[in-house]
């Protein structure tokens, strides 16, 4: 019986019900004396005896339930408060409990991995049945640890409800575990916590200004540490949107139809009067998101040129202040437009072969759709047809389309979208097959502005792999000294927080575990959903990990 049930080796068990659902076990202590709960004094003159019934941990898949026979003793201190006190048998009571400590571990232990309403239902399925309640109070009873002394903390903010309430999660790097919870991300609150856990040596951090100050402000002595991935994230919004721009204008679209050579004559050729002269770049009816793009940005231009602040325009349009400012920032609309006209879909890879078919004749686009399955297409009819819709001549029936009114398709090879060229100049060369190598190749010989972004983010990525943080002033100042605005942008926040820019190309640590414990934390919160307190959230990142 010890052996399967060691918390019970302190009692006697006289008889074992079962009814085929629940076990119930008769115990009682074996001990001769106890000690007083008030003074510790050894007693044996038994007073009177009870019966308590606690829940214990399932056997086999079963309900257990041990009924203990208490007895209560007489103190004969005199110096006692107490005449008469009750025994604890040691690892199966404890006072006024009605679970036995295994089930309460078990339980605690369901709770901070699953919190309430899961946590139950597989409590209740492993035959502890309780309810969601009781699994966050015995969160809320749980003792918080105390912070650690800790010399190289990570630091960063996780939402709770986004652009409203935030927290920040403090790590330890060296054991990549949360050691606190503050509740907002204001520089005070974590400038204080410093102070009152002196010893840092490194502060690992984002881009953050709050947090900067807080270090300069908590723990002067300490080394500032950029993370790296949000450099290169940072640098990758650069690249961006230096090629959306570069992809709107001229650059490459004009280059394209520059290198477009002249069509071939096909076997059959399709008669003249069936196919209209061949667009270099087709136009496509406007799309729903690029008016509203063009509505919002002619709002928010002319309102600011009228002399409204940011955040009365934001007020009077009902838009956030985010959005009004990515509107107030662009000073043209083909920014925001590139975005909206070359977005990324499942038919990318196949325009080539759909204009092939088009101008062969094929113009229904079911049939079109399933000559590209077998090439691996595995969009919707509705993706081809509403790509088709831009080479139709508008008059047309959009039920039954006559295949004599309609524009002829580019016949050339297609420009990759922005979003592919930017992976392109991003990737390390030795991660690029040997099609998209000749590909990006081509794409930089036709702009200037993109082969040298190419080579500022190769000699950017070569600083960042081999640790050269010293080199990144003369990295900035060529940057500088280039035709590349939003380049330009980048450069001129990493000069504002050069110091800690410098350490994180330089040094070994990165906020790589921190970044983990805020997605842990995240998905915490989301099982706590209208019940993720500060204190309960608090405490279920601090002992769940």
């Amino acid at each position: 019986m010890t052996c399967l049930l060691p918390h019970l080796r302190a009692v006697s068990v006289d008889r074992v019900e079962s009814d085929g659902l629940s076990v119930t076990l008769f115990v009682r202590s074996s001990a001769q004396v106890a000690g007083c709960s008030g003074c510790g004094a050894q007693s044996s003159r038994v007073h009177a005896r009870y019966q308590r019934m606690l829940a214990d941990a399932p056997s086999a898949g079963r309900r257990t339930r041990v009924v203990v026979t208490v007895r209560r003793f007489k103190c004969d201190s005199p110096a006692c408060a107490l005449s008469t006190f009750s025994e604890q048998v040691p690892h199966l009571t404890t006072p006024f409990a009605r679970r036995t400590p295994v089930l309460t571990e078990a339980l605690v232990a369901i709770a901070l991995a699953l919190a309430g309403r899961a946590g139950a239902r597989l409590a209740t399925t492993l035959g502890m049945p309780c309810g969601r309640d009781l699994l966050i109070k015995m969160i809320r009873a749980l003792p918080a640890p105390e912070a650690p002394a800790v010399k190289v903390l990570g630091v960063d903010d996780f939402a709770i409800r986004r652009r409203h309430t935030y927290n920040t999660i403090l790590i330890d790097m060296a054991t990549h575990r949360p050691i606190d919870v503050l509740p907002d991300r204001e520089a005070a609150t974590l400038a204080a916590w410093l102070v009152e856990h002196p010893g840092v040596e490194v502060v690992c951090r984002d881009r953050g200004g709050a947090y900067a100050e807080s270090a300069r402000t908590g723990a002067p002595d300490a080394i500032q540490v950029a993370d790296r991935f949000h450099l290169w994230q940072n640098l990758c919004e650069a690249v961006g949107k230096t090629v959306n721009s570069h992809y709107h204008y001229h650059c490459l679209r004009v280059q394209a139809e520059r290198a477009t050579p002249e069509p071939e004559p096909t076997p059959e050729p399709v008669p003249a009067a069936v196919l209209a002269p061949e667009p270099a770049l087709p136009p496509r009816p406007e799309q729903r998101l690029a008016i509203r793009t063009r509505e919002r940005f002619e709002a928010v231009q002319s309102r600011l040129a009228a002399g409204m602040s940011r955040a009365a325009v934001g007020r009077e349009l009902n838009l956030d202040q985010q959005t009004v400012r990515r509107f107030a920032d662009a000073t043209t609309l083909a920014e925001l437009l590139v975005k909206c006209e070359n977005r990324v879909t499942k038919l990318d890879s196949y325009r080539e072969q759909v204009h092939a078919l088009w101008n062969a004749g094929v113009t229904d686009a079911a049939v079109i759709t399933e000559r590209i399955r077998p090439l691996g297409f595995t969009g919707s009819v509705q993706i081809v047809r509403r790509y088709l819709r831009a080479f139709r001549i508008p008059g047309t029936s959009c039920s039954r389309p006559d295949p004599a009114r309609r524009r002829a398709a580019p016949s050339g090879p297609m420009i990759p979208k922005p979003r592919k060229i930017s992976r392109w100049i991003l990737s390390h060369p030795d991660h690029l097959d040997h099609d998209e190598t000749l590909e990006i190749k081509d794409l930089l010989t036709r702009c200037e502005h993109l082969h040298r972004l190419d080579g500022h983010a190769r000699s950017f990525a070569a600083i960042m792999t081999g640790r050269r943080g010293t080199e990144i002033t003369d990295w900035i100042e060529r940057v500088e000294a280039d035709d590349l605005p939003a380049l330009h942008t980048f450069a001129t926040g990493l000069r504002r927080d050069l110091a800690a820019v410098t350490n994180g190309l330089s040094l070994e640590h990165n906020s790589g575990a921190v970044e983990g414990a805020v997605t842990r934390a995240k998905a915490l919160k989301r099982q706590c959903y209208g019940r993720a307190n500060f204190d309960l959230l608090r405490l279920r990142i601090l002992l769940t990990h």
